[in-house]
């Protein structure tokens, strides 16, 4: 069973239907839902944690839920895939309201910077490539069959800084380099949405079924 983490602030329908949309295409199919039940999270075999909107926002229905240790749990000990915000709250804090994450990964969120000679708009919005890190083996589990410098979709205006820059599964330029994906051992996570990224992105969320 495919457990998608519903505590109100996810972009659940569009997740649901790309998650289905793969797991109607392969020879072992799983159950899919969406809860907030914490039982349920618990029984599932694989976790999706998506997230929109501000980190302060999410943090606080999730608290409210009391879903926080049982996500924690999740991510210990099931393949777990986390989405944009669902990426962002895996780390120790974030300058978005000063607000702590779920600190599973040390690491800080911090706002992209503008200035007059990059004149980069924020939010971060639209289509960009992303590069693989060759060097982590969990990389090549979530972007099997997926060529370097593809291009995704991404909508947000903090990044991740992790602590350790080993679990880095690839980068993106926006400015500057950042971390658009993590993978270490069970857990997965992408700064961009891969529900919202065609066949390329059909291709990671299939990859992760497959894990």
């Amino acid at each position: 069973m495919i457990a998608i983490i519903d505590y109100g602030m996810g972009n659940l329908k569009s997740v649901y239907q790309a998650i289905s949309e793969v797991n109607n295409a392969l020879q072992h199919k799983q159950e899919i839902i969406i809860t907030a039940d914490k039982a349920k999270i618990d029984s599932a075999d694989k976790i999706i944690f998506p997230g929109q909107g501000a980190m302060p926002d999410c943090m606080q229905e999730i608290e409210k839920l009391n879903l926080k240790q049982t996500i924690i749990n999740a991510a210990k000990n099931k393949p777990f895939l986390g989405i944009c915000l669902g990426f962002q709250m895996l780390f120790t804090h974030s300058q978005e309201g000063n607000v702590d994450g779920l600190n599973i990964f040390a690491g800080k969120v911090v706002r992209f910077e503008n200035n007059a000679s990059e004149k980069l708009k924020i939010p971060h919005m639209g289509w960009n490539n992303i590069y693989i890190n060759q060097q982590n083996a969990a990389a090549k589990i979530l972007f099997n069959n997926v060529e370097n410098s593809t291009r995704y979709y991404f909508v947000h205006s903090y990044y991740v800084v992790p602590d350790d820059q080993n679990i880095i599964a690839a980068t993106c330029n926006y400015g500057k380099d950042f971390a658009c994906a993590i993978a270490k051992d069970n857990i997965f996570a992408t700064q961009f949405h891969p529900e919202k990224s065609s066949a390329s992105g059909l291709q990671i969320i299939e990859n992760f079924l497959k894990f």
